[in-house]
């Protein structure tokens, strides 16, 4: 039994009795994510029901839980069922470690939207943390204030991409290794370049072009804006065949847009999803307050 998530044996049985005959999650419209609003994570869930979410998780890898309101702890605790949690080391100054939930925001110093983004690398294609040895296995974000309209966010399925590829270059890229870097991100995205401790803590890395997912053993692309050129292969020739596949890969079929509702928790998997967010909406006017914490990975194979 999983200590955080134990109700009485009633509202379990009851649980039970309705997972029986209603699927928790409903497939999204589109390619990939399957949603529920029959979930509150401010309450303990049952070990029947994390097992559900987790299935859920793997089968549809994005998922999105309607309605909810969590602190920063309860919101911590529910990625925890997924993993360690990055950065979970962090503590304030009152010796907690809920600082590794931090806040995406539009908003200054002062507390008003600005016309400009802060983090402009957010609206280009990638996976978090790819340029690490462990990315991040799963990201997860919670709408606290949201513009009244835009401020979407775009999510595309790189299994699927690598599934629709011609075999040829399937038999072409298979066993190739991209160079993640994150001094090439900044240049590529425009954004302020690492410093020099920033870049000794994290040197550039090579990982599988191709990744095989460790739960579903399906193959997808692993690309984005961190990949900087093809290991062994001539950089010119590397980059035009990274920019080939992400065009491919990010084409409409493959991408659904998330359109953010209040209390939106949706969380996704980053072994084999690009996301990115979208600047359609007015930033110096309204606000949009995010919370997110992120799920450490494992080597990519």
């Amino acid at each position: 039994m999983t200590s955080l998530h134990a109700p009485a044996a009633s509202s379990a049985a009851a649980s039970a009795a309705s997972s029986a005959t209603i699927p928790l999650f409903t497939p999204l419209d589109g390619i990939i994510g399957a949603e529920t609003d029959r979930l509150d994570l401010s309450r303990p869930l049952d070990d029947a029901t994390v097992d559900a979410v987790r299935t859920a998780f793997r089968d549809h890898h994005l998922l999105v839980i309607r309605n909810q309101s969590l602190d920063k702890e309860r919101m911590y605790r529910f990625a925890e069922l997924f993993g360690p949690i990055e950065g979970h080391m962090i503590r304030l100054a009152d010796g907690s470690k809920w600082d590794a939930v931090h806040t995406i925001t539009n908003l200054d110093a002062a507390g008003n939207p600005v016309a400009k983004p802060f983090i402009s690398s957010n609206y280009f294609w990638h996976t978090d943390k790819s340029f690490l040895r462990e990315p991040s296995l799963l990201t997860m974000l919670q709408a606290v204030e949201l513009p009244p309209n835009g401020g979407d966010t775009q999510f595309a399925d790189m299994t699927a991409a690598y599934d629709a590829l011609p075999e040829a270059t399937r038999r072409r890229i298979d066993g190739l290794k991209s160079v993640q870097s994150l001094e090439f991100m900044r240049r590529y995205t425009g954004s302020a370049p690492p410093t020099e401790d920033d870049i000794a803590a994290a040197p550039p890395i090579a990982h599988p072009l191709v990744r095989t997912h460790p739960e579903t053993g399906r193959k997808s692309l692993y690309i984005g804006m961190y990949s900087s050129h093809i290991e062994g292969m001539p950089e010119e020739e590397g980059r035009a065949l990274l920019e080939e596949l992400l065009e491919h890969a990010t084409q409409d079929r493959f991408v659904h847009t998330h359109r953010w509702r209040h209390g939106d928790l949706v969380f996704w998997d980053n072994r084999c999803l690009l996301h990115r967010a979208t600047a359609n909406y007015e930033m110096g006017k309204h606000r949009r307050v995010l919370m997110r914490v992120v799920v450490k990975g494992s080597v990519p194979e």
